[in-house]
């Protein structure tokens, strides 16, 4: 029985497969575009690992990641600073 196989974040959750089939995106322009068009500050950016579209993060104010996988189903984005490997699968509800 291959464990590694099903094992998630520290082996607590089944592994999230919408990390495998996301391509190799390149990210947008480091800003969130709607919020610049509201003149609200973003305190996190997240990029579309899909895509590569750049957005605020869901603790943001405008949440215009959370509005980009409703309008396109695109699962997972990832934190646009380069030093985190943090990931967030909106299918699943959870970082993968």
């Amino acid at each position: 029985m291959n464990v590694s196989a099903r094992a998630g974040l520290n082996g607590q959750a089944p592994r999230c497969n919408h990390i495998d089939v996301v391509p190799a995106a390149k990210s947008g322009i480091a800003e969130c575009r709607r919020c610049l068009q509201l003149r609200v500050i973003w305190p996190r950016l997240v990029v579309c690992l899909t895509c590569g579209w750049v957005a605020c993060s869901d603790g943001s104010a405008g949440g215009h990641a959370w509005e980009h996988y409703q309008e396109t189903d695109h699962p997972v984005v990832a934190a646009l600073e380069p030093v985190t490997a943090w990931r967030w699968c909106y299918v699943h509800g959870r970082a993968v």
